[in-house]
């Protein structure tokens, strides 16, 4: 026990108890966020008809679906269609839970900020979700688009939902794991490699039938909006402390 104490101290910027909080946050916030997803499942007509409304404003706008496009790349190649594949069940859960670890133990005075910021913008998604269901491109096969992936999964069907289309949080959440590993790592190296992090999952999610372009860069405004949040917020609250004393000296 006393090893297992020690090496909280040595290894854990805030030992043991600070850690445990942080897990169930995370863990207790990721379910939460997918039973709360799961109850956000419009009804499929509606979800069906966003997606048509998708494709249309992309051939009006583009006369051409961009979509089929970045399929066709990663149809060409095996290897890239497992590696996309790969990603887009990984870029969420996995990747995200190793660089929130990774910032925790080695950039701590970074963590804080990184995790709310994931949080917020997947709140901002759940919003996005209930308003506007959006059934993605695989389900609409007589359009050219083919599943990449593998949706059978029981416990998918059970708990996810299929119509969580727009926003894409795939590409929120990989311009958030992008903006704070590349401001704290401090190789070239690794800077190079996270700054291409959310161009590969764009890709990908893409090129898997998972998400619209419309999804994806409606994402990328979700992110920025968290970004902004947890610097704003933060502030604001700082001058109304600072406010305190001028406000009481007047009363």
């Amino acid at each position: 026990m006393e090893r297992v104490v020690a090496l909280g101290q040595r290894v854990l910027p805030r030992g043991w108890r600070d850690f445990g909080i942080q897990l169930f946050i995370w863990f207790g916030f990721y379910f939460s966020y997918l039973a709360v997803r799961h109850l956000t499942n419009g009804t499929p007509s509606r979800a069906f008809g966003n997606g048509l409304r998708v494709i249309s404003l992309e051939q009006r706008l583009t006369h051409h679906l961009f979509e089929l496009t970045v399929e066709h790349i990663a149809d060409s190649s095996s290897l890239l269609l497992t590696a996309a594949a790969w990603t887009y069940w990984n870029s969420e859960f996995t990747v995200i839970g190793l660089a929130l670890l990774w910032v925790y133990l080695r950039r701590h005075e970074r963590f804080r900020r990184f995790r709310n910021t994931i949080l917020l913008a997947n709140l901002i998604g759940l919003i996005g979700f209930a308003v506007m269901p959006t059934a993605p491109p695989w389900m609409f096969p007589g359009e050219g688009f083919v599943d990449g992936v593998n949706h059978s999964s029981a416990l998918l069907q059970s708990l996810g939902n299929p119509y969580a289309a727009m926003p894409s949080l795939h590409a929120a959440d990989a311009l958030i794991v992008a903006w704070f590993l590349v401001s704290t790592s401090r190789t070239i190296w690794a800077k190079a490699l996270w700054a291409l992090w959310p161009l590969w999952v764009w890709f990908c999610v893409i090129a898997t039938a998972n998400h619209y372009l419309l999804d994806v860069l409606a994402g990328i405004g979700v992110a920025f909006a968290a970004l902004l949040g947890t610097a704003w917020v933060p502030r604001v609250f700082e001058r109304i402390r600072g406010l305190g004393p001028a406000i009481a000296n007047l009363l």
